[in-house]
């Protein structure tokens, strides 16, 4: 019998001799790397030879084992025939030895001697265990040595690969791991007797089989994983290696991402095959058990857990959820990964693992606490501090929602918390909270149909037949009660039927509203549809859906403003999910979708392609349908609908749509159908609506005008147009629109007709007043594009214009009346016509000018084409050489140069002529800029016609745009009316004409930079709006320089309109975006500017925050720290400090940033007795500390220390002065109260060396001036006055140093001073003359100064009030000598204290 095998550490420690010689180990090696191929054939056949012709367990026997260790040993090096033999002869004989335990088993039973049975026991045991290692081993040798060549990337990698490819290990290797998973699924327990294996024989497999996990290269192969998650699950349940196994599965989900899946799949299938979920359970504690603060920095791990355990919850959800209370704890941690997983655990077991109905109603109550606990956990998470874990939750509630696990009780909740979600601030937050809303309207349980009347007007109808079911129930029941017979019965039946009509025909009338069928038998959990209700319980349970159902269709209105401004949100995907979800919205009927959808249209102009495609796709599902006339309808009616901007939009839509081919050659027929009124019931306003597409849609195809040419002068300028106006407008877009060759065939057919028409429309006055200003404005641009001679034409129309409005016929006349000034009295049918005629005569004037211009870049054009032509017909090399002969001689005379100035020339003087006239002839336009001046200069008129002034004005500054010379003479006019005019259309029309002035004449407007910079402030909305559209179209497009005004655009930012503000800070993003960002040198001055406006501070920070923001070089944040650091040089108001550091706060700072804000420390160091200062310079040492390294760590707090210090020594010193300042003020003010009973006799006088000679003579006075002021009671009135009036000189004085030393020093005299009046008044009254009535009299000049003595002792200083103070309040008065002397003591002492 052989030895027993002992699993060794590692291969080659089979080479050793053990101690004990009780185990197997090799002996005689056979070194086969140094055999023959030939010899190795022969030696490796010999060896498959023995162990499939002797007996299983022959692999035990001292030789064969010395054979198959020499080529396991050297497996590597063998050829691919010797490993293939190799190893199917050990797996061949392993795949029998297995069934061979059951035999084991029998034989046991039967054989009555145990001794055989225990040799046999004891050789199948070894055999096992020898098969077992040598194949693992043989797996292990292979992929190491596979995965050497990987890495190394050698050039015979080839080779050795196809080496390897030729022996296929692929399926051998998932063959032997699958016998070895079958080998532990076997019963073992009688091969090792129990069922707890070999220590080292399980260990062994587990440990390799761990390993091999971590190579993804052999999970990737379906086979060798469902092997080696079947060796997992068995060992770790069947048995009981579970703490080693769920310690190596924690090292698995750590480290290798890819290994999460099948780990959580080899758990999972442990519990499903043994009915035994403690691997999952150990696991899922051991993961509640680590410390919430490990996956902080493991961010790694804690992803890797987290999608294991969502995993797990996926395939486990009812074992999960018994023991998910060890894992929320772990919403507390700090680890949003962490957070996410448990979200996504949640979510799976409240869809898979309350599902089941069996059980009692403990359990199912237990069950469904458990649930409402985990969705009111959802609920919480939506609030989350982090935005993954926000995103993750909104993700979570959608899943949800496609799986029909969220009840309607919860639904509006959902729903609603979305809806908020919405407005948060990061950008995936919101990305998840509209996909949640597509999904609640793709899912929702209401019905396809959201209205809110309709769901109210349903609602309304099952409230009454509550109502009426409500008395009903408890009348029948009575009756049935009390009576039987047949007629109680019909009664009865009668009644039903009845109310089964009633519900039926209510049931009918609600369906075509929102509440259908199928949509209450997803609302009822009871399946009951609409007709069929007929019990009170089901009514009640349907008007609860029906409320919920209109609490839903509300929510989602409600949000229709907010969708609206995502949709300018400087995020893509805002946008792109904004759009999908109004398209949701739209599609159930959503209150308000539809006019949202509207105003997709103007983000057809996005630079992003993405956001352009949305707005594609979605016009196209919206409004494109598969009939031509639907199509056709609703483009007409959006294009009725629409205002400029969005007819703009819509226009490049079309054209991008046809040049497609999405909007077809029928839908254009159709559209012509309805301009024509070929289809019934169309109206004008329709026919306008179909007039405007087919333009649209010609500007890409100008085709499509060509034949229908008669239609639009007939139907658009016809009977028509006088039932819709704008119709004459559309036609005439119509006929700029056509083709060359159109044009052509028209002027041939219907000239002459087409322009009496547009005469008319300008000249007459059949057009209302809204309408005629925009229609007389195509119709001359139409005149002035199609006309071979505008000019003429046009000046008939100022002559016929020019007579309707002064009842004249000619220019002479009408000079007349201006001339008499009868224009002064004006009836309102002459305002209106004078109106219309300034309107007229300017826009003449601004096209004559563009036509100028057109007509000299024609004849360059055909200069060019004169020239190249000519010199293309010249073939001869003599004509050739002629030709640049003659060039070269023309440019050395500039006579080509001289063409092109003469042309300028002949363009400048032709522009002159439109206003100022450039000959003795008279100019008809030019005559009337003389009178329009005129009247625009008549301002007491104006005010009465303030429409006439905004028509003038707008005449006005179109002049100034054509002529320099009249612009210059005017320019003080425009300022004056731009500044001072009570109408904002006026003020606003101004504005943006000095936009297009500052473009056409610039040095004449320099000088009004800051006029203009002035509209910002006006208090008209429009004009403050157009004023930032203005300069913002100037100074991005460098037609204006960024002056020290620009502080002005910046308090714009913060305005108190949403859209100057968005327009401002438009503005300054796309001004950062220009060279190396204007932004960083403006930022001191509008710093500096916004520091001395009077600005509230949110505004200023709000203001500086934004602009900071926009600068993101970290060179150009340092060199700020710089510039911001010396701003402090020269500052001496606390505000300014406090803006300065504040903005300082909002840099950017880097390690550089910095050392320079501590080396420029003398710069603001007076600065920092401030607390804001200080505070602002605290946040910014925060900022350091968290990205410093080491180094500069200690070198921030030691700024901070320093920066601390100096803060409490200048608070310090401030207090210092503070006191002494109070102090100063004290003893000027004690001072004079001292001595003011003295005043009368003994002046003031500066103390000297003499006084004490003259002390005595002094002392008489003082006791002189003491017994008057005692007898004589108009002494006390005087004193009274005259410590009035030093009371009101000093406090003025003292006010800022210390408003409550005076009303301390007031109160602490006053009262003694109405006592001794009290009391003298007293002595008077009863007559008594003993020297107690002086004691009133010493005290009325020794007030109380207990309250002072705290003051006197922290100064040093000696109180004058303490040296009179008594010592005893029963003693008598003191004598006169020593009044006197104290008195003398006063004065010196404060004498002496004033020059100290």
């Amino acid at each position: 019998m052989a030895p027993p095998f002992v699993f060794p550490q590692i291969l080659r420690a089979l080479e050793e001799d053990p101690e004990d010689n009780h185990r197997l180990f090799a002996q005689n090696i056979v070194d086969v790397t140094s055999l023959r191929p030939s010899d190795l054939e022969e030696f490796v056949k010999g060896l498959s030879f023995d162990l499939s012709d002797r007996e299983l367990f022959c692999v035990e026997d001292q030789d064969v084992f010395d054979r198959v260790y020499s080529l396991v040993r050297s497996f590597f090096s063998l050829t691919p025939s010797c490993k293939c033999n190799l190893v199917e002869s050990l797996r061949s004989n392993l795949s029998v030895l297995l069934p061979n335990v059951d035999s084991i088993s029998r034989s046991v039973q039967d054989q009555e001697d145990e001794v055989p049975i225990i040799d046999r026991i004891t050789s199948h045991r070894n055999a096992l265990k020898i098969y077992t290692f040598f194949l693992l081993t043989i797996v292990m040798t292979e992929e190491s040595h596979i995965s050497s060549i990987d890495s190394t990337k050698v050039a015979a990698r080839g080779r050795k690969k196809q080496i390897i490819q030729s022996w296929n290990w692929e399926p051998q290797r998932g063959r032997m791991l699958n016998l070895i998973a079958n080998s532990l699924e076997i019963n073992l327990s009688l091969l090792f007797g129990s069922s707890d294996l070999d220590e080292n024989y399980l260990s062994f497999i587990v440990k390799n089989s761990f390993t091999l996990f971590e190579n993804a290269t052999i999970l990737k192969d379906v086979e060798a994983k469902d092997a080696l998650c079947r060796i997992i699950g068995a060992s770790a349940t069947k048995y009981h290696y579970i703490v080693q196994s769920s310690a190596s599965i924690m090292h698995l989900i750590h480290k290798y991402d890819f290994a999460v899946v099948h780990v959580a799949d080899a758990v999972a299938r442990a519990e499903s095959k043994y009915s035994d979920g403690t691997l999952a359970v150990t696991i899922i504690r051991d993961i509640g058990r680590t410390d919430p603060k490990s996956y902080v920095k493991d961010t790694v791990g804690a992803d890797n857990v987290g999608r294991f355990l969502v995993e797990l919850a996926d395939r486990m959800p009812k074992l999960v959820s018994t023991n998910v209370g060890v894992l929320v704890p772990h919403f507390g941690g700090e680890s949003y990964k962490i957070r996410n997983a448990l979200v996504g655990v949640l979510g799976k077991l409240v869809a898979k693992a309350f599902n089941d109905v069996e059980g009692d109603m403990s359990s199912k109550s237990l069950r469904l606490r458990t649930k409402q606990a985990m969705l009111e956990i959802l609920l919480e998470r939506c609030r989350d501090v982090s935005a993954y874990t926000r995103s993750r939750v909104l993700q979570v509630w959608a899943e949800l929602c496609e799986e029909h696990s969220v009840s309607i009780g919860l639904w509006n909740e959902v729903a609603s918390i979305s809806a908020g979600r919405l407005e948060d601030k990061s950008a995936i937050v919101r990305k998840s909270a509209l996909n949640l809303l597509i999904t609640m309207l793709q899912h929702n349980p209401f019905g396809p149909q959201l209205r809110i009347a309709s769901f109210e007007a349903t609602l309304e109808q099952y409230k009454r037949k509550l109502n009426e079911l409500e008395p009903s129930l408890p009348t029948e029941h009575a009756s049935k009660e009390s009576t039987s017979d047949g007629e109680s019965c019909i009664g009865d039946g009668e009644i039903d039927d009845l109310h089964l009509e009633a519900t039926s025909k209510m049931h009918h009338d609600s369906l075509s509203d929102s509440c259908q069928p199928e949509n209450v038998e997803e609302i009822s959990e009871k399946d009951v549809s609409v007709p069929d209700i007929g019990n009170l319980e089901q009514t009640k349970a349907l008007i609860a859906s029906l409320e919920a159902g209109l609490r839903f269709s509300k929510c989602m209105s409600e949000s229709m403003p907010i969708l609206v401004q995502l949709m300018a949100s400087s995020s893509a995907t805002d946008v792109e999910n904004a759009i999908l979800l109004l398209m949701r919205c739209k599609q159930f009927q959503i209150d308000g979708a539809e006019a949202c959808l509207r105003k997709i249209l103007p983000l057809a102009f996005s630079q992003d392609k993405s956001i352009y495609e949305a707005v594609e796709n979605a016009f196209i599902s919206i409004y494109i349908r598969k009939n031509p006339v639907d199509t056709a309808k609703q483009l007409l009616n959006l294009a009725i609908d629409s205002n400029i901007g969005d007819q703009a939009a819509l226009e490049f839509i079309v054209n991008a749509l046809v040049s497609k081919g999405e909007i077809s050659s029928s839908t254009i027929s159709a559209l012509w159908d309805f301009f024509c009124f070929n289809i019934n019931g169309t109206t004008a306003e329709q026919s306008r609506g179909a007039l405007s597409i087919i333009c649209m849609a010609a500007k890409s195809s100008p085709r499509i005008l060509g034949s229908h040419m008669q239609d639009i002068i007939d139907i658009g300028f016809g009977r028509w147009a006088k039932v819709e106006p704008l119709l004459a407008r559309t036609a005439c877009t119509a006929i700029q629109r056509l083709s060359d060759e159109d044009r052509k065939k028209l002027l041939l057919s219907s000239g002459s007709r087409l322009f009496s028409i547009l005469e008319s429309l300008i000249t007459g006055n059949w057009l209302p007043e809204n309408i005629y200003y925009a229609t007389a404005d195509k119709a001359i641009s139409t005149i002035y594009m199609i006309h071979p001679t505008p000019e003429t034409l046009a000046s008939t129309i100022i002559k016929k214009s020019l007579s309707t409005v002064f009842d004249v016929v000619g220019q002479d006349e009408a000079q007349t009346d201006t001339d008499n000034s009868k224009v002064d009295i004006l009836t309102p049918i002459q305002v209106a016509r004078l109106s219309r005629f300034l309107f007229a005569i300017s826009h003449i004037a601004m096209n004559q000018l563009v036509y100028i211009e057109s007509c000299i870049q024609k004849i360059r054009r055909q200069k060019t084409k004169k020239d190249k032509a000519a010199a293309e017909s010249q073939n001869t090399d003599e004509s050739l050489g002629a030709t640049q002969e003659k060039h070269s001689i023309n440019a050395e005379l500039g006579l080509a140069a001289s063409d092109d100035a003469l042309l300028d020339t002949l363009g400048e003087r032709a522009e002159r002529e439109i206003v100022s006239g450039g000959s003795n002839e008279k100019n008809l336009i030019g005559e009337c800029a003389t009178f329009l001046s005129k009247l625009c200069r008549n301002f007491s008129l104006l005010q009465k016609h303030p429409e006439l002034q905004a028509s003038a004005m707008l005449a006005l500054c179109r002049f100034m745009i054509i002529d320099a010379s009249f612009c210059e003479s005017n320019l003080q006019l425009l300022f004056t009316v731009v500044e001072n005019a009570p109408s904002e259309v006026v003020r606003s029309n101004c504005t943006l004409s000095l936009g297009d002035l500052a473009v056409r004449f610039p040095n004449l407007l320099e000088p009004w930079t800051e006029n203009m910079y002035a509209r910002l402030r006006d208090a008209s909305v429009s004009v403050r709006k157009n004023a930032v559209l203005v300069l913002s179209h100037l100074i991005l497009n460098d037609m204006m320089k960024v002056k020290g005004h620009i502080n002005e655009m910046a308090i714009c930012i913060e305005d108190d309109v949403e859209r100057i503000s968005s327009l401002a800070k438009l503005f300054f993003h796309e001004l950062s975006k220009k060279g190396s960002n204007p932004i960083y040198n403006l930022l001191p001055d509008i710093l500096g500017q916004l520091s001395n406006r009077n600005l509230e501070r949110e505004t200023f920070c709000n203001v500086m925050q934004f602009l900071i923001g926009s600068i993101k070089k970290d060179k150009q944040m340092e060199a700020l720290v710089e510039k911001l650091c010396n701003r402090f040089i020269g500052v001496t108001d606390g505000k300014q400090w406090e803006y300065i550091s504040y903005s300082l706060s909002l840099l950017t700072f880097t390690e550089k940033g910095i050392k320079k804000l501590i080396e420029s420390f003398k710069s603001y160091e007076h600065a920092l007795a401030e607390d804001l200062v200080t505070e602002n310079f605290r946040s910014i040492i925060n900022k350091g500390k968290k990205f410093a390294k080491p180094e500069l760590k200690a070198c921030i707090e030691e700024f901070e220390e320093k920066i601390n210090k100096f803060h409490m020594e200048k608070k310090e010193q401030e207090e210092t002065a503070r006191n002494a300042e109070v102090h100063r003020e004290k003893t000027k003010t004690m001072e004079s109260l001292a001595v003011l009973s003295k005043v009368k006799e003994e002046p003031v006088e500066e103390y000297d060396e003499d006084e004490d000679e003259d002390e005595d003579e002094v002392e008489d006075e003082g006791g002189d001036v003491s017994d008057s002021e005692i007898v004589d009671p108009s002494m006390e009135e005087s004193c009274d006055s005259l410590i009035a009036t030093e009371t009101e000189i000093v406090d003025p004085s003292v006010e800022e140093s210390g408003d409550n030393l005076i009303a301390t020093e007031t109160e602490i005299v006053d009262p003694s001073m109405e006592e001794s009046g009290d009391n003298m008044n007293a002595t008077e009254t009863e007559g008594e003359q003993s020297d107690s009535e002086e004691e009133p009299s010493d005290s009325e000049e020794e007030p109380s100064d207990s309250e002072e003595e705290p003051d006197s002792e922290q100064c040093d200083t000696p109180n004058p009030r303490s040296l009179n103070q008594k010592t005893n309040g029963g003693e008598e008065g003191e004598s006169e000598s020593k009044s006197t002397e104290s008195s003398s003591n006063i004065r010196r002492n404060l004498r002496s204290g004033s020059r100290s």
